[in-house]
């Protein structure tokens, strides 16, 4: 018989996880036990790169053979210690859940939330960015020129004075991250954004478009600067994807680009760990890299 709940302890919290034995990923068996499990191993690692940001959440009531919808508004029923704040947008607020502790993974997986996604911005300091963030979204599987241009995004960043740092999205493609020192607004972002846009275009005009349509990028990556804006968000590292497999947003050291078995989907809810006691979070020292954007005058 099925049991019909998991009494989780993460920390002070437990957290009742109903329907544990419900299949989110079927054909790979994995279940929604095993992703708040996931979530209870992962959190120490993962906190401490999403911790007081507005997050959003995607939820996939019926697994990933269902549909997903994102979720950004906190449900009045979720727990007052999930901290919320409140974002601006077009006629009002919304107001997102903030990560102050890995017992919210856990809840989130209880709620069916596959994906957590993350804002470039602390809590306290929303009208500017604290990460910038390049997205590389291939047409193709060919890994080969994703490995080019994501160097020389790297190159393009260290010239501007900045580090990068990068992830796999557990999708298709890239993340290229650099942290932002210093009081950035969105609109310093997205200037930047653009002039680091024009740039790369210009040296990867085979490899690179901007096109937003589908149907017109052919075989080129396209290069989304359009994460730096205060409503947007990248998926959070450590964060599962919703495929078959439970992928895993993975942060990996630049020498790993090399490795000729990469894929976007290399890491999975059972392999990351190996990776992480193998090699450790390259993320982990992110913040006492931050850098100033270049002088905009």
């Amino acid at each position: 018989m099925a049991a019909a709940s998991l009494e989780i302890m993460v920390g002070r919290r437990t957290i009742s996880v109903s329907n544990p034995d419900k299949l989110l990923f079927p054909r790979s068996g994995i279940s929604k036990a095993d992703l708040a499990r996931y979530y209870q191993r992962i959190g120490p690692t993962m906190l401490p790169l999403i911790a007081d940001r507005p997050i959003t959440l995607v939820r996939y009531p019926q697994g990933v053979a269902g549909k997903g919808f994102f979720q950004k508004n906190t449900p009045d029923h979720y727990p007052d210690w999930i901290r919320r704040v409140e974002l601006d947008k077009k006629g009002g607020v919304v107001r997102h859940c903030v990560v102050d502790e890995p017992a919210a993974l856990v809840y989130f997986a209880q709620q069916n939330v596959i994906t957590p996604h993350m804002g470039l911005a602390r809590t306290g300091r929303l009208a500017g960015p604290d990460l910038f963030a390049v997205d590389l979204d291939p047409s193709t599987d060919d890994f080969g020129p994703l490995r080019t241009v994501a160097a020389g995004v790297r190159e393009a960043l260290d010239l501007a004075g900045l580090v990068g740092f990068i992830q796999l999205t557990g999708s298709k493609g890239l993340h290229v991250v650099a942290p932002l020192a210093g009081r950035v607004d969105w609109a310093d972002a997205h200037r930047f954004g653009r002039a680091l846009s024009t740039m790369l275009l210009e040296r990867f005009p085979d490899e690179l478009t901007t096109e937003f349509s589908k149907s017109d990028r052919g075989d080129r990556i396209y290069l989304d600067m359009g994460r730096n804006n205060h409503q947007a968000t990248i998926a959070a590292p450590y964060g599962v994807r919703a495929f078959e497999g439970a992928p895993v947003v993975t942060p990996i050291s630049w020498d790993e680009l090399d490795d000729p078995g990469l894929s976007a989907r290399r890491y999975t809810i059972h392999s990351v760990f190996d990776r992480l006691e193998a090699r450790g979070d390259p993320w982990a020292e992110m913040e006492a890299t931050a850098r100033p954007l270049p002088d905009r005058r």
